[in-house]
């Protein structure tokens, strides 16, 4: 699992469902989504 932080819970959580995707810009980014709360989280950067 890919670890990223999460705005509603206030720190580091788990991403259930993580996929890496493309930005606008052409930059890597693993979108998901927090295990605890279900907000939705990016994380900048690669797997």
């Amino acid at each position: 699992m890919v670890q990223g932080y999460c705005m509603k819970c206030k720190g580091s959580t788990e991403m259930k469902g993580a996929k890496q995707e493309k930005m606008k810009n052409g930059r890597d980014c693993v979108k998901g989504t927090c295990m605890k709360c279900g907000t939705k989280m990016m994380k900048i950067g690669t797997m």
